[in-house]
């Protein structure tokens, strides 16, 4: 029995936000560097919510202006990621910084999941609009508290305590940490020659590639899967919509605190970030294999959350390391890594269809998506590095 397959218009609404994704995050993040992430996350925030508001709307209208708003919502989330990461860079020592990550990634997902839930409330309650309307005004909102309560770095902060922020300049890595916290005056291409002619970039790159494959396959093709092989249509349980972003919310923040803590006791940071890395590629991996072998569809529903759980570790691994090799270009390596990342994801997301049209096996595109994991998982061990980089030179 091979999957449903979506017709034409349906399959572009349902890519065009990753189209509009991959666009954005290399500008977005060169514009973070330079103007620091306040600026840029208001926009972004702003532009998304008036997609989001507006999306309803233009269904109604035709398809393009549908497809418009879906490519809006994309360019402008794309700038998150890389605004989160900069700032983090800015406010937290390397101590902690995994923790932030973890801290600040949990919202990312217990907000899907809150939004999972919510909506079909919403719309019970309001009609079809209803959702689009409640988080495209709450974005708005957002957007003033955001403007009111941040600044893109410590010493730039109305609120901050003296105390605080000389916990911060005082911290053990204080000549680097002041340099980080420098905004960008002179506006230059960033060095992308440069930036791509060392190894422990292309590890940051492939890592979040397969992360972001991993990710869209499970959350894209899981339910036809469950459906297909197990003869249950998850996407009618609203469990199963919320538990795999709790579940990485909660072991998402759980790796984030060990692996500061690991830090804390001596451990370096390269051999840090590898562990934390390895369990976020190697665990998905094994978790797959073991959702392919499993008969019973709650055995096969455990594996399924397993692997989205322990995917989180990756958090602590590339996503924290982008900071460390290059703080000042933080923002761009997010953008060019996260870019990489949309295209992996939209491979992966079509090419999951085209496989199992060709080969007729689910489990194939799965086992394939597991050996995927362990060779990006061997590629990180083997260039990554949890010091700064010299990218001054090339080679």
């Amino acid at each position: 029995m091979q999957p449903t397959i979506l017709d034409w218009d349906a399959s572009r609404c349902l890519s065009s936000f990753l189209w509009g994704y991959l666009i954005s995050p290399i500008a977005g993040g060169t514009l973070v560097d330079y103007y620091g992430g306040k600026v840029v996350m208001a926009w972004g925030v702003t532009l998304w919510s008036l997609a989001t508001f507006l999306t309803p709307w233009a269904a109604e209208t035709s398809l393009w202006a549908l497809l418009a708003m879906r490519v809006l919502l994309g360019m402008a989330e794309g700038v998150a990621l890389p605004c989160m990461n900069n700032m983090i860079a800015r406010w937290f020592p390397q101590t902690e910084r995994s923790r932030a990550v973890g801290l600040a990634m949990a919202g990312f997902q217990l907000g899907s999941a809150v939004g999972l839930i919510l909506s079909p409330i919403l719309m019970s309650q309001g009609g079809v609009f209803g959702p689009f309307v409640i988080f495209g005004l709450s974005g708005f909102l957002w957007v003033l508290v955001w403007l009111s309560a941040t600044s893109s770095t410590p010493d730039r902060s109305p609120q901050i305590s003296r105390y605080e922020l000389e916990y911060i300049q005082q911290s053990k890595r204080q000549k680097s940490f002041v340099i980080e916290n420098k905004l960008k005056t002179a506006k230059v291409i960033p060095p992308f020659r440069r930036l791509l002619s060392k190894l422990p970039t292309w590890s940051l790159i492939v890592a979040n590639a397969m992360h972001s494959w991993g990710f869209f396959v499970i959350l894209s093709w899981m339910p036809i899967y469950f459906k297909t092989i197990h003869h249950v249509d998850l996407r009618q349980a609203a469990w199963f919509s919320a538990v795999p972003w709790s579940m990485m919310a909660l072991v998402g923040y759980f790796a984030g605190v060990w692996s500061d803590m690991l830090i804390q006791s001596g451990m370096t940071v390269t051999l840090t970030r590898k562990i934390m890395q390895s369990i976020g590629f190697v665990g998905p991996g094994i978790s797959l294999i073991g959702l392919i072998m499993a008969k019973h569809p709650a055995i096969a529903s455990a594996w399924l959350t397993l692997a989205v759980g322990l995917k989180s570790f990756s958090h602590c691994g590339f996503l924290v390391n982008l900071q460390e090799i290059a703080p000042q270009y933080s923002g761009v390596l997010h953008g060019m890594s996260n870019t990489a990342g949309t295209f992996a994801a939209i491979l992966g997301t079509v090419g999951a269809g085209f496989f199992v049209e060709l080969v007729g096996s689910f489990q194939g595109f799965l086992l394939l998506t597991s050996l995927m994991y362990f060779s990006a998982a061997l590629f990180w061990n083997l260039y990554s590095t949890g010091e700064r980089v010299n990218f001054d030179e090339i080679g």
